[in-house]
């Protein structure tokens, strides 16, 4: 049941966004730099990711693509300014799970639906998310963990990249498949999460794979267990919860281009086209496989329906977990 949940599926559907978008001439795109929003702060999968995307495209078609970070609440600050911007393809948001099918269901005060708000562009890359921690750490596996945490109740500690974050809420969703009571310590961001857990002040570090693939390859982060159905080909040797004994446990995460509703549909069009054939590039495919991330390029089309079925899927799983946030 539970990977029937959180498995990415995509089908065509058009995005309501790009319907009733006006036009613009493809050829007279783009006559000025592209502001790629990053709504977390940098060192981070979503910063990662999104430098990688603005870099390339400046590179091999010759943009200025300017990547942007503008931090906070979850990333739900950058989406919410590029929802206000001019919808003309020059103002765009790196955005993912977290931001756009998660935040609005615990943000109470957010005034944007990403289904209404925001057109799909182009999806970039999807991960599981890791449990990790120090090399130095007593925990050598998951089993480990599990032990510690039934044997002393809520004093093994986690971190997050934030409250309510779909890495958060793989944390609270692997402590309610194992019967266990975890510590969660929320942080503004993965980066400071991670520094903390190298430290040993916090236990465990719950992340996006490309968050935490640099100090895994380092030798400083031990990876216990990764969320997907399966083993992620960045990290062949790593087990999954699933396998681990907690059988169908399956979450991962999703990046994606967003623009505001009502850009230009050829705008639209364009940036997908250029975004995907840099997917399909072995040089970006390397690039986001160093990262412990798997590209996937879809059509706005597809990319929309995804959007929209796990918004839809996230709110009861949200309203389950009991976290709100004002």
């Amino acid at each position: 049941m539970m990977r029937r949940v959180f498995t990415i599926t995509a089908a065509a559907l058009a995005f309501g966004g790009i319907a009733h978008a006006q036009t613009t001439p493809a050829s007279s795109y783009p006559t000025k730099p592209v502001r790629l929003v990053i709504p977390f702060p940098p060192g981070g999968g979503t910063d990662i990711l999104g430098r990688l995307i603005a870099n390339e495209l400046s590179k091999n078609n010759k943009w200025t693509v300017v990547a942007d970070n503008k931090p906070g609440a979850g990333g739900t600050i950058g989406i919410g300014e590029i929802v206000k911007a001019q919808p003309t393809g020059y103002d765009l948001v790196m955005g993912q799970k977290d931001n756009l099918v998660i935040g609005p269901w615990l943000y109470r005060n957010l005034t944007w639906n990403p289904t209404k708000d925001l057109t799909a562009v182009a999806h970039v890359a999807y991960t599981p998310v890791i449990i990790a921690t120090s090399a130095n750490s007593r925990f050598k596996t998951l089993a480990d963990v599990v032990a510690a945490a039934k044997a002393h109740p809520g004093t093994i500690t986690y971190g997050s990249p934030g409250n309510g974050t779909s890495i958060h809420l793989a944390g609270d969703l692997f402590e309610k498949a194992a019967g266990i009571k975890l510590s969660h310590v929320p942080y503004k961001g993965s980066n400071p999460a991670m520094m903390d857990a190298l430290a040993g002040n916090v236990d465990l570090l719950v992340s996006s794979v490309p968050s935490a693939m640099g100090q895994i390859q380092s030798g400083k982060l031990r990876p216990l267990a990764v969320t997907s159905a399966k083993r992620s080909s960045s990290l062949p040797d790593v087990p999954t919860i699933d396998e681990s004994g907690y059988k169908g446990f399956d979450v991962s995460t999703w990046y994606g281009v967003m623009a505001p509703a009502g850009t230009p549909a050829n705008v639209v069009a364009t940036l997908n086209t250029e975004i995907n054939k840099l997917l399909a590039s072995p040089e970006v495919k390397a690039a986001i496989h160093t990262q412990g991330a798997e590209p996937l390029a879809m059509s706005p089309a597809e990319f929309s329906k995804m959007l929209n079925a796990e918004y839809t899927q996230w709110k009861s799983i949200v309203e389950a977990s009991g976290v709100k946030i004002e």
